[in-house]
């Protein structure tokens, strides 16, 4: 790793790696009349499913790739677990989640211990590119709203498949450039365009078959993501403010800067979270 990839990702941590994250959810987790010890993963899901759409997103992704009991699953960019938390609840399964920002596998590792999980998911803090597991570990890989931050997406790819079992499954959810349009920053994701790197969809194609891919399936999610934030923002109407646990949270002091900056480009049709369902081939 050279210098300039070592102050990116100092660059990247710092942006993700808010201090007073923990003790935030904690004040949301008591204005919900709620414990560590009683709090659920329903609960928590306002909060630690950093993506657009939150839940719902991850089960139709989930849906489409086809987890079942007992799979492996591999969590790209995990944040502070949510999604691991849920998958692993709901289809009873083993979920490990990779992430590069040491403050989020912390605070990962917390709350799924208050949520009694911590037997069926665990988290390692280490690059998407240079993960710390052998090969073919896994039965699926998840990602959802990760290679915004990565460069090289080909590299990414390839250390994913890297650790799929022969036929497993690989699920994308990132945001991606659908038209024209220029990207406003603060983003969710980044400050500003030095650690920013939104792609269209057929750099995301060509990237995945480099690394071994078959695509098999395609969504643009556009209308979707408008839906999800009617449907937030009528929420907070109802509510006067923002709700004890919600992305506000993580997304720290500028938060409205950024929804309303990552609003307006969707609204515009300049970017879009689009999804994709792709395979490892099997073992001939």
């Amino acid at each position: 790793m050279s210098i300039s990839d070592e102050t990116f990702e100092t660059d990247l941590i710092g942006h993700y790696g808010g201090d007073n994250l923990l003790a935030s959810i904690e004040a949301g987790v008591t204005a919900l009349g709620k414990s560590p010890e009683s709090v659920t993963i329903e609960d928590l899901a306002p909060v630690d499913e950093f993506h657009l759409g939150g839940r719902p997103a991850t089960i139709e992704l989930c849906d489409r790739l086809g987890v079942a009991a007992d799979a492996q699953v591999l969590d790209v960019g995990c944040g502070i677990g949510g999604a691991a938390r849920f998958v692993a609840k709901t289809f009873n399964c083993e979920v490990t989640g990779v992430d590069i920002a040491p403050n989020y596998i912390d605070i990962a590792r917390i709350l799924t211990g208050w949520t009694g999980l911590e037997g069926s998911v665990g988290y390692e803090a280490a690059s998407a590119l240079d993960m710390p597991f052998d090969e073919a570990s896994f039965d699926h890989a998840i990602q959802l709203h990760v290679a915004m931050n990565i460069e090289d997406k080909t590299a990414l790819f390839s250390e994913v498949c890297r650790t799929l079992r022969p036929g497993g499954s690989f699920g994308v959810y990132d945001i991606m450039h659908v038209g024209a349009g220029e990207i406003d920053f603060p983003m969710p994701w980044a400050a500003d365009e030095s650690m920013s790197f939104v792609r269209d969809l057929p750099t995301y194609q060509a990237a995945l078959e480099a690394a071994g891919f078959e695509i098999s399936q395609l969504r643009n999610r556009g209308e979707f993501a408008v839906d999800f934030f009617a449907a937030m923002k009528a929420k907070v109407a109802q509510l006067g403010g923002p709700p004890p646990l919600c992305l506000h949270l993580i997304l720290g002091a500028n938060a409205p800067a950024k929804l309303a900056n990552m609003i307006s480009a969707i609204q515009a049709g300049t970017i879009a979270p689009v999804e994709i369902i792709c395979h490892k081939p099997a073992a001939s």
